[in-house]
């Protein structure tokens, strides 16, 4: 399926018009998966990163109480970190700092993929373009343009983060579960 899926996205010449319209397909079949490791094995065994960030992105915005119309981004990225909510339909069970620590771990895993989509690596850095026009840039050693949204500050990263803190704080107490706390690290 995540091969099926990765060759679905690339065939078109816009791989990122491809990967909205299949987001759009599976978003619904991922908010109906009733277990955590389920949803993680998923998400993180997409080939596609780019897919992978489309389907992080559809699940924040859903669970915005104010979605955002910034394009994916670093800065939308921040915005997801103050303004997500915990609570998704399949997680009533959970206890509360789980459904943290699982927002915490999408956050993570789309910064990631957003960085391999667009930041990280020469064969990856143009998986917004077709194949056709990537190898061309990568011949050229074209660099990949960044979004004015990509560019944020320690400053926006710092405030973004204590917010996001004091809203946990007066969810969860203190102090925040260890996992909690290896993953907010990791974020920053």
């Amino acid at each position: 399926l995540q091969r099926m899926l990765s060759i679905a996205v690339e065939v078109d010449i816009s791989p990122n018009c491809n990967a909205c319209k299949i987001a759009d397909v599976i978003f619904p079949f991922i908010l109906n998966i009733p277990l955590r490791s389920q949803r993680e094995a998923f998400l993180n065994t997409m080939e596609s990163q780019l897919l992978r960030c489309k389907l992080l992105e559809l699940l924040f915005q859903h669970s915005c109480d104010v979605p955002t119309t910034l394009p994916l981004s670093l800065a939308k990225i921040l915005y997801f970190l103050s303004h997500s909510s915990v609570l998704l339909p399949y997680q009533n069970e959970t206890a509360t700092w789980q459904r943290w620590d699982e927002m915490l771990q999408y956050l993570s895993l789309l910064l990631m993929s957003y960085q391999n989509v667009i930041l990280a690596f020469p064969l990856a850095e143009h998986l917004r373009s077709s194949l056709n026009d990537r190898m061309d840039l990568i011949i050229q050693k074209a660099k990949p343009k960044l979004q004015d949204n990509d560019d944020i500050s320690h400053l926006d990263i710092h405030l973004q983060t204590e917010d996001f803190i004091s809203r946990m704080q007066q969810v969860l107490g203190q102090p925040f579960p260890p996992q909690i706390t290896e993953k907010l690290c990791t974020f920053r």
